[in-house]
């Protein structure tokens, strides 16, 4: 169907793969004749057990420092063998009778020891290390909780719980055992494990899809899996339905398992077709593998209706195969001469282990499964569930900010919503970090309560897209992007008393999308970070819109600041009311006396200098201000003023500044003179070299 495809579609369904293979996988001997592969999935271990262990086994992990190699005495066939926590002790299973064991700490005997399981004529299924020396047998008829003391080579019975059991799954990250009773093995019972002890959870049973007769095993353990999503543990199990051509395709059934209370049926994952499945977790996601398609389709159970007993989903995106990768031939050892091949992805050899492990063991490789974000972009047309999509995945910043540039990308002022939806969802996670942000440093700073557990600090995410971040890599780029007049498209049909340009249209949807943002912060009640403000102005004014920035700042749309008045200071050559504008905002903000002043200094305003620190303070002539802008008599700065006068060359304003100062010093002090600290020395020469000795103050004089 590909052939006559055109090549820019082949491109874009080769840039369509959202999930890959990890680099650098872990490589181990492949599965022969006299090679044995094992996996653990509580270390996330492969064991390559050689002859029994006699000519080898070699251990390989997540890095290198997990790596062991050892060898063993060969007795008999290995079905199980595993590491505890921290590759402390080794247990292998030999026999459906018994366990063996091997020490591994430094100093310890390393002869091993064997425990025979405790119920007479049950058959060891496996074993699960609960901790470095906590194990459990779990046999046909039951469990049995050890503790092993490596140093007397010997373990103690801890607790045992007799049940029938067909299979058993276990999931390391909660320590919860799950056992499959009855004949049809549908009903479940998990058992949790924690501090040395065993607790019994609810159990539940499976809705099978028919109910056979007579009654025969029907739940297999390759359609369950359990594992943790978005923090909660689940029961996952692959609904098959009889291949008639009006039945329904293969359902995934999400069992939601909390430590106290029932366990629920609350998500059926709908696959819409039939085969052979697997599952994986990557990134909170549930990753459902098809093998005759050799493809993978992945859900998302937050994307859910509210106030649903049971939520039936839909695949997020449609089906795509894992992106191609390439092993080489010589598997571990690479030989110059031998290019990498296309490793057979969905092989029928490939194990899937949880959360997110794929093992071929017939090529020796064990990959990690990882989602890519950038395809999904082009693949999920709605936005905002696209946005709610992203903003639950770990690596999704850079992704979330191209999003917010590309959807700006137009001029359509019809695209405002779709933006204002976008800029909601990311503040309402802005606002939700700030807020448990805060609430952690009061509780800190409060110390800790009689009673009350330890506060942790909040995590903050790659899905806090905070105001530094917008700016920087959105809303900056977007306004001082070149605007054609070919990119708008054609106008539309407006009355003939208006006339709209495509440039308008395009300026005002920049200014719209940046008030947009601004709406949305104040909304959430984040305060909004003057270089936000600064952006609107900067747009304003290069688009020459002043009318509607004298608006913005009448009707107090953009918060007064300091920052923001020195800003419009500088325009004051392009548009000289923005002069007042920000006079006009520093008095309003009554703490900016002093920058209003130097100011009008700068601006050789002297006389207006002095008349704003009449109007706000007590100077008997002039208002005094303390280094803080407080007033204070004792500390005002006459030198100030007088370097200010004197540098416009205006005789008369020196003369005016002067005697207002003199003024001042006789009503303050009872004498005209300055003092010694006020350093007014060479404006005193200055002003007798201009009026001569006898135009000074005399104290006298009133």
């Amino acid at each position: 169907q590909t052939s006559g495809a055109e090549p820019a579609r082949c491109v874009r369904m080769a840039n369509e793969h959202y999930l890959e293979l990890k680099e650098n996988p872990v490589q181990f001997e492949h599965a022969s004749s006299v090679n044995n592969v094992f996996f653990d999935e509580a270390n996330k271990q492969v064991f390559a057990v050689r002859s029994g262990g006699a000519t080898g086994v070699v251990v390989k992990g997540p890095d290198d420092k997990s790596s062991v190699a050892f060898r063993m005495d060969d007795k008999g066939e290995v079905k199980c063998i595993k590491f505890s926590i921290g590759n402390k002790i080794l247990a292998v299973q030999r026999t459906s009778k018994s366990v063996d064991f091997i020490n591994f700490i430094p100093d310890y005997p390393h002869m091993e020891f064997t425990q025979e399981c405790k119920t007479k004529n049950a058959n060891v299924l496996g074993f699960c290390w609960t901790s470095w020396n906590e194990i459990v047998f779990i046999t046909d008829q039951g469990v049995e909780f050890y503790q092993v003391f490596p140093d007397k080579r010997s373990l103690k019975l801890q607790k045992s719980q007799n049940i029938n059991v067909n299979w058993y799954q276990y999931c390391p990250e909660t320590a919860v055992l799950l056992l499959s009773t009855t004949v049809q093995g549908n009903v479940l019972q998990p058992l949790a494990f924690r501090n040395g002890t065993i607790s019994k959870m609810s159990k539940f049973e499976i809705e099978l899809p028919v109910i056979p007769k007579p009654a025969k095993l029907s739940l297999s353990e390759r359609d369950v899996a359990i594992a943790t999503i978005y923090g909660q543990l689940y029961v996952m199990y692959l609904k098959h339905h009889s291949r008639t051509p009006n039945s329904p395709g293969a359902e995934v059934v999400l069992y939601h398992l909390p430590r106290e209370g029932p366990c629920k049926k609350s998500h059926v994952l709908k696959l819409n077709t039939t085969g052979k499945f697997a599952l994986n977790i990557v990134d909170n996601l549930v990753v459902v593998h098809h093998q005759s398609s050799q493809t993978s389709l992945i859900f998302d159970i937050k994307l859910k209706e509210p106030d649903c007993a049971v939520n039936t989903h839909q695949p997020v995106l449609p089906a795509r195969s894992i992106h191609p990768y390439r092993v080489s031939l010589s598997g571990p050892v690479v030989v110059p001469s031998q290019p990498p091949v296309p490793c057979q992805l969905y092989s029928s050899s490939w194990s899937v282990f949880q959360p997110d492990i794929i093992i071929s063991a017939s090529e020796g490789y064990l990959w990690y499964l990882q989602v890519k974000l950038a395809p999904m972009v082009h693949l999920l047309e709605d936005k905002g569930k696209l946005m709610d999509f992203l903003l639950r995945r770990r690596d999704c910043k850079l992704v979330i900010l191209s999003v917010c540039s590309q959807i700006l990308g137009g001029h359509e002022e019809a695209g405002l919503p779709v933006v204002a939806t976008v800029f909601d969802k990311l503040n309402q996670v802005y606002k939700d970090y700030l807020e448990a942000d805060q609430s952690y440093t009061a509780a800190m700073e409060s110390g800790p309560s009689r009673g009350s557990t330890a506060q942790k600090r909040p995590v903050r995410t790659q899905a806090v897209i905070d105001q530094s971040d917008m700016y920087t890599h959105v809303l900056s780029a977007f306004t001082e992007r070149k605007v054609s007049v070919t990119c708008c498209g054609p106008v539309p049909h407006t009355p003939p008393t208006l006339t709209l340009t495509p440039q308008d249209a395009s300026y005002k949807f920049i200014i719209a999308v940046l008030m947009e943002y601004i709406r949305s912060l104040n909304q959430n009640q984040i305060t909004v970070q003057h270089y936000l403000y600064e952006l609107v102005i900067k747009t304003l004014v290069q688009h020459n819109l002043f009318y509607m920035l004298h608006q913005f700042l009448q009707y107090h749309v953009l918060s007064d600041s300091k920052p923001l008045a020195c800003l419009l200071l500088s325009l004051e050559s392009t548009y000289p009311p923005a002069h007042q504008l920000s006079l006009d905002m520093l008095k309003r903000l009554s703490t900016a006396n002093d920058e209003i002043v130097e100011v009008l200094l700068s601006k050789q305003q002297v006389l207006g200098a002095l008349r704003f620190i009449r109007s706000v303070g007590t100077f008997h002539g002039a208002v005094t201000f303390s280094s803080s802008g407080s007033g204070g008599h004792d500390n005002v700065s006459a030198r100030k003023f007088l370097d200010a006068a004197r540098q416009t060359g205006d005789q008369m304003l020196f003369y005016t500044v002067f005697r207002s100062f003199q003024q001042r010093n006789q009503r303050l002090r009872g004498n005209p003179a300055f003092n010694p600290g006020e350093h007014c020395e060479e404006h005193v020469v200055h002003f007798q070299q201009l009026f001569g000795e006898q135009a000074l103050m005399k104290p006298s004089t009133v």
